[in-house]
Parts: structure tokens; sequence; C-alpha cells
């Protein structure tokens, strides 16, 4: 049999980063969505079989943008049109869509890049509650990390938001009143132009919302999902890689194939040579 060099190296070890956040009943989540829910209808001693065996079952209900999640190009329209240039009404007509739903994302094996912008702007924490990141700051961090940014690559963009994902008051994270950092429409051309397959933060909706405007406007997402065909993924953890210091990475993650969804949860890896 041929060496395999990706099985070799799997073999000789690995380091994966779970960049998935933890899905609970009240995690922050955008008021835009239905809200993740959780039961047991079926509870171990509820049934018991004949030789004492127990099971117990789930019930789960959750919109497809709630948690760590990526966005498919059915999710959001310009103009009546979507990605494509079609209809976007008639796209949807019969609760689907067929060409552009969540089971047209393809499973992501590929070069992954982490953009630490807080480090690379001298506030490691974090940047500003609404702070834009704008393409000087994109461009500062490669530079500092010496790196680059590829066609076909998926890209992770820290703020530094996500240290509030776990804060008792879930309005933190939100951040309705105080705004969220990320990048605004000329950040998300950046990343286009560079030809990447996906890019994601760090926050709920990944790009930056000023104090009080809530998801009222999303220009990134035009750029991205709509002008430019880049996927987006939401809500990512990316604090312990970006703490390691780990910048580039082969990225691994795989959505489910809900038919015509306009999302699919996620958990993405990074994972890099070494124990």
């Amino acid at each position: 049999m041929p060496n395999n060099v990706l099985i070799e190296a799997v073999r000789k070890g690995v380091r994966v980063f779970d960049l998935g956040r933890l899905l609970f009943v009240g995690m922050p989540q955008s008021p835009n969505h239905p809200h993740y829910w959780h039961a047991l209808p079926r509870r171990h001693g509820d049934m018991v079989r004949a030789d004492g065996g127990s099971a117990s079952n789930d019930i789960i209900t959750m919109g497809t943008h709630v948690g760590t999640h990526i966005d498919a190009f059915a999710h959001v329209s310009q103009d009546g049109r979507l990605v494509d240039g079609s209809d976007a009404y008639d796209a949807s007509v019969g609760g689907r869509f067929a060409k552009l739903g969540a089971h047209t994302i393809p499973p992501m094996v590929c070069r992954g890049v982490l953009l630490d912008v807080p480090t690379a702007l001298g506030t490691p924490e974090g940047c500003a509650p609404g702070y834009e990141i704008t393409p000087d700051d994109l461009e500062a961090t490669l530079e500092r990390q010496g790196g680059s940014v590829e066609a076909g690559d998926v890209v992770l963009i820290r703020s530094g938001w996500g240290r509030h994902f776990d804060n008792p008051d879930r309005s933190v994270f939100i951040g309705g009143d105080s705004g969220v950092p990320g990048i605004g429409e000329a950040g998300a051309r950046w990343l286009a132009e560079r030809g990447v397959l996906a890019a994601g933060a760090d926050t709920i909706a990944f790009e930056c919302l000023r104090p009080g405007a809530g998801h009222s406007v999303l220009p990134a997402h035009r750029v991205l999902l709509v002008e430019s065909g880049v996927y987006i993924m939401e809500t990512l953890d990316l604090e312990d890689l970006a703490a390691q210091r780990v910048h580039e990475f082969v990225f691994v993650a795989s959505p489910l194939k809900f038919y015509g969804a306009t999302g699919s949860p996620i958990r993405p890896l990074a994972v890099t040579t070494g124990e």
C-alpha cells in the first residue's frame, strides 16, 4: 500500500483545538433566531426492559444560526436576489432552498489562518465595543504574525469579544447596547479580494455592530454571502488558539446536511502537528 502522508502525520501526533462553543439552554444568541432548547422526554427508569436496561432520549429545538454555526448562501439576499442572481422569493417557495441551502455547503478541510487583531493592535484582551476592524488592521495583523492569506483559505478573525460568552449576564456578549467589534464592509471586501473560502469570528454577528444598532444593518454579510460567495461562520471560540499563538493550521468543519436550510451548526477544529 502506498504511503499516505496525511495518515502518517496523524499517527505521529496532532494537536486539536476545539473552536465550537458549548450549546446550553440560556446561552447568548441572536434575538432574531429561535432559541436553543433541550429536554429529556424519556429519562432512565421511565421505561425499564426485562433485563434491567434503560435508555434515555432527547429532543432539541434551535435555530440554525444559534451557537457556533455557518451561514449558507440562502441566508441573505440583496434587492431580492441571491448570490447566483436568482429571485430570493421564488427560491424559497415550498419552504426549502433547494439550490443554496445548508446541504450544498461542502465539508471543509483546508488551510486555516487566525488573525489575532487585538494582540496586533496592542490590546490583547480584546477590541473595544463597537470597534470596526479595518483593512489596515488586518494587514497590520498579518505583518505582525508573519503570515499570509491565500485563495481557498478559511480566515478566522479574533476580536477578543469571545471572552464574554460565559458572562452570567448574556446581554454582555450579545452587545446590543454596547456594540460589538468586528469587520465592516471594507474588511469584508479585503477578505473577498483574497478569494477566501470562508471567514469566521468570535461574535454572534461576525461583523461590527455599533452601540445600540443591533443587527439592523449587516453590510459585511451582503458583501460576502451575496456579492462574493464567501461563507460566514459565527460564535467561534478563538481564545485558546490565540493564547497559544497558533496562527496557521489545518481547518476542519462540516455542516449538517439540512436540506434547504439557511445555515447549520458546526463544530470547527484547528489541527496542528505535535501533542
